[in-house]
């Protein structure tokens, strides 16, 4: 086992609330990123600094950024795919910019239209507004196990991206399931070729989706392969609104459960993050998909 901690980023308030024909308003926004920050987890990806006309639900991000609570050692991070989106998160005091390149340039034009040349020469644009303003700069390789237009994507694809990005600058890479089509084997592969491109000093991540029901099976193989982090999202809530079918993200109190079971800390307060997932699931029709907050955790709900 490489570590015995993993770092867990919520993702819910940007990728969860991302996909929801609901928008919710800046103080339900803040109140949940407010009611997440309270429980331990150490890092989350709040907003995203993208044209609202093309994603409304991420709208004032800068709104957001200014009200919620900071609590010492929360980490918050905004998205952003290009230079003018960098400079607001910037601006808006967020503690880390995370960029996206998609494997597959047929979905990388539809999410960001743009080439993944074009995306790759963006990132350098922005790697030194980043750095310069002391803030950690991360990317996420996106569609990376599989592309909803295109089909299978090759893991060498996923490795040369990663290698790029790293020498442009990036810190920290996170490989996303985007569609929920990986298999745990594809952990083991991608995950090898990627370390062996970008060297020993990048962190490795990744942000998996449940929509196959393989999520969970593929972050037990992560953590094998000695991840240091995995994105998830209060009660499995998400997708991607260019992704057609892109159901949630794993869930993070499931995911703490099955970590802490296997041996591994978070640091997260299971309990907590389950009543957050109840408040949230109230703002919803249908049930959220987590588990957890269904069943309990064991052993403590036996008899």
């Amino acid at each position: 086992m490489a570590s015995s901690k993993i770092e867990i980023c919520e993702v819910g308030p940007r990728d969860g609330l991302q996909n929801e024909k609901r928008i919710w308003s800046v103080d339900e926004r803040v109140e949940l990123i407010d009611r997440l920050s309270a429980t331990g987890v150490p890092r989350i990806e709040a907003v995203s600094f993208v044209n609202p006309k093309r994603v409304p639900q991420m709208a004032d991000a800068e709104q957001v950024m200014a009200k919620i609570t900071r609590p010492a050692g929360v980490s918050f991070a905004g998205l952003a795919l290009n230079a003018k989106g960098a400079e607001r998160a910037i601006e808006a005091g967020v503690d880390e910019v995370r960029y996206v390149v998609v494997a597959s340039e047929t979905f990388n034009q539809r999410n960001q239209g743009a080439s993944i040349d074009e995306t790759l020469a963006g990132f350098s644009d922005i790697a030194d507004k980043v750095s310069n303003a002391g803030l950690k700069l991360s990317a996420t390789v996106a569609a990376a196990f599989g592309c909803p237009f295109e089909g299978n994507v090759e893991a060498a694809q996923v490795a040369r991206i990663a290698k790029q990005l790293a020498d442009g600058g990036c810190v920290e890479i996170g490989v996303a399931d985007t569609i929920g089509s990986g298999v745990p084997t594809q952990v083991s592969e991608i995950y090898g070729l990627v370390r062996g491109a970008v060297g020993p000093d990048i962190g490795l991540g990744f942000h998996l989706h449940n929509t196959r029901n393989t999520g969970f099976a593929n972050a037990a193989q992560a953590v094998g392969e000695g991840v240091l982090f995995l994105d998830s999202s209060v009660g499995g809530l998400g997708g991607c609104p260019f992704a057609p079918a892109a159901t949630g993200n794993i869930a993070t109190e499931d995911l703490c459960f099955m970590l802490r079971n296997m041996g591994y800390e978070t640091g997260i307060d299971i309990d907590a993050y389950v009543e957050v997932s109840k408040w949230a699931e109230g703002f919803f029709d249908s049930p959220l998909p987590g588990q957890i907050m269904k069943a309990g955790l064991f052993p403590e709900s036996a008899a």
